[in-house]
């Protein structure tokens, strides 16, 4: 028994990182794999009952996860972050969450019959999205820039903001059960949030002086925020029951806006554990799922649906977009992709976990009609997202820009050349001189590691679809390569040598590892700083009928070609793998010598 419980638990983790694993190859959210294979080995195959596997400690396994999932989320939640991304992000995290919950609340209500209280914290629930779920779909879809700023603001923003109204109702509904009147459910009630919102921020508040001042140790960073988290939500619990997600919550959105504290690498780590936690929880959560209570809900709970993608969204994105610049047709995409996922899940399961103990009539719906929710959003607006954005016209163009990994000289000649010509660029470092040098030209920039989590979550892709991997940086162009060539495809991920190292193959940088190498290894950064420093200067020169390339070659026979705008408007960079065929209409930008140098130099373009 006690060898098969093992296995199970081993089994859950195994199957779990399989399920995010494909989801990050076929770009969807994990959450949806998750689900699905967590209904598929419970009610479908009857291999895992977690009621058995746990007992009474599931309720406890759950609580404890969903804590530390409230905390990460919160600690996204910078109220000057809802001011600085203009007022439709800020309408659709205050108005359109309680436009959201009002259609969701009377959907529940009178399409299933449910109870006026039960269907008000369904509603709550779902009026959260979520970046795990949005940022998938933005990769596939590639609206507007203007739009994908907006999506992914309000995805990191909402979900804290959602969740603790989805707390508040819970724990309204949790004391009308035992408060003998009004008068006591308000009073009960105020001493929950009193409790939960008290212990949170002195928790907060303490712990950011602690970081603050670097009371800790770097390596124990990490280890003393998360026992303090679980600490705070049980004390929170053990002090008045139903107060501890209030309580994490709250002390993560007041660490992120304490200022002059560094929450990234417990944010990173968060993430980390937060991985392992949702992958083992959504299967077990999906597996107490029974098939009768999807079978109860019946078209009602599919009518509930249409009716959060039909009437809700549309209706939030239309009345909170008012009197901004965006066009009919960006208002009307911004009411369809509006994806539920992670925080919904995990509070909805916890809720009806504790409103089953609880006797609450209708509590074992709940957790259906979310699952419905979060599955058929997922799955509706992946399939339909692109036709959409295509049909409304609200699609990126191709993505041409160049993401720049350094901002060494050679990186910054590089982006600066792009820039010339109309190519959206975005400079990488994490080198502050350089990240300036930057900036003084011009260029956007994003200071911090590419490769890094913090990237992951705020480096702005839309419109790049190349990667110029330029850094000094020993290792980093080709830990850039790896992360980028997922994203871009392997054909558009570019990096060069950092010296002159051809005395043995151990030095070279490998294409099948590292991208594609610009001119095939024969200049190095090093190589190429000597000669921009040098009597050279930039040089753009759009070929003809009559102007060919084979003039071009002619006129500057000493040179080394950057890259090529060709007449389709494609972006191509030389290297070794290819011989760039520059017809009329081509824009050819290289190094031309001022002079006539000595040594030869000349690429072929």
């Amino acid at each position: 028994m006690y060898g098969s419980q093992l296995l199970i638990l081993s089994s859950i983790l195994i199957v779990g990182f399989l399920c995010q694993w494909v989801a990050w190859r076929v770009k969807l959210p994990s959450i949806l794999f998750l689900l699905l294979v967590g209904i598929l080995v419970g009610p479908g195959l009857g291999w895992l009952n977690p009621d058995a596997l746990f007992g009474d400690l599931l309720e406890a396994f759950v609580s404890l996860a969903v804590a530390v999932i409230l905390y990460e989320g919160s600690m996204t939640l910078k109220f000057g972050e809802i001011r600085g991304h203009g007022a439709v992000v800020r309408n659709l995290v205050t108005v359109g969450v309680a436009i959201t919950w009002l259609v969701a609340t009377l959907a529940a209500k009178f399409l299933l019959e449910w109870e006026t209280m039960l269907a008000a914290l369904f509603g709550a629930i779902v009026t959260v999205s979520g970046p795990t779920v949005i940022a998938p779909l933005l990769r596939t879809i590639r609206p507007t820039s203007s739009l994908a700023s907006i999506f992914r603001w309000e995805s990191i923003l909402v979900d804290p903001l959602g969740a603790i109204l989805a707390v508040l109702v819970f724990d309204f509904i949790i004391v009308s059960q035992t408060a003998a009147g009004v008068g006591h459910v308000f009073e009960t009630l105020g001493v929950i949030i009193l409790t939960g919102a008290g212990l949170g921020m002195l928790a907060g508040y303490l712990f950011g002086v602690v970081l603050r001042n670097h009371w800790l140790p770097d390596y124990l960073r990490d280890y003393a925020a998360l026992a303090i988290v679980l600490f705070v939500f049980a004390l929170s619990e053990t002090v008045e029951s139903e107060s501890g997600l209030l309580a994490v919550t709250i002390m993560g959105v007041w660490q992120a806006n304490m200022r002059d504290i560094d929450l990234e690498d417990i944010l990173d780590f968060k993430e980390s554990l937060t991985l392992v936690l949702v992958a083992a929880l959504f299967i077990v959560l999906a597996a107490r799922i029974d098939f009768r209570d999807l079978a109860a809900l019946g078209t009602g709970g599919l009518l509930v649906l249409l009716t959060l993608q039909l009437v809700a969204g549309p209706a939030r994105a239309l009345i909170c977009s008012m009197g901004s610049n965006l066009s009919i047709r960006e208002r009307l995409f911004l009411g369809w992709l509006f994806p539920r996922g992670i925080v919904a899940a995990a509070v909805s399961a916890l809720f009806a976990l504790r409103l089953e103990n609880a006797n609450y009539p209708g509590a074992d719906k709940l957790v259906p009609l979310v699952f419905i929710v979060i599955v058929g959003t997922v799955i509706i607006q992946s399939l339909s997202g692109r036709f959409v954005a295509s049909w409304l016209g609200v699609i990126d163009p191709e993505p041409n820009g160049v993401l720049v990994v350094g901002a060494n000289p050679v990186a910054l000649m590089y982006a600066e050349a792009l820039h010339k010509v109309g190519r959206r660029v975005l400079v990488a470092s994490m080198g502050w001189d350089g990240v300036k040098d930057a900036r003084m030209k011009g260029l956007p920039v994003f200071y911090g590691s590419p490769v890094s989590d913090y990237a992951e979550r705020h480096l702005e892709l839309m419109g790049l679809g190349h990667l110029l991997a330029l850094s000094h940086r020993p290792g980093l162009n080709e830990l850039a390569c790896v992360r980028y060539r997922y994203e871009f495809g392997r054909n558009a991920v570019y990096t060069m040598p950092q010296k002159e190292e051809k005395s043995h193959e151990k030095h070279q940088i490998s294409g099948e590892s590292a991208g594609r190498v610009l001119y095939g290894g024969a200049h190095s950064i090093a190589e190429l700083a000597q000669i921009i420093a040098g009597d050279v200067e930039i040089k753009s020169t759009e070929l003809t009928n009559e102007f060919t390339v084979d003039d071009y070659r002619e006129s500057y026979p000493e040179r080394i070609t950057l890259f090529i705008n060709d007449a389709n408007g494609r972006l191509r960079f030389q290297t070794e793998e290819e011989e760039i065929d520059a017809g009329a209409g081509s824009v050819i930008t290289a190094l031309i010598a001022v002079e006539p140098a000595s040594r030869d130099v000349g690429n072929d373009p």
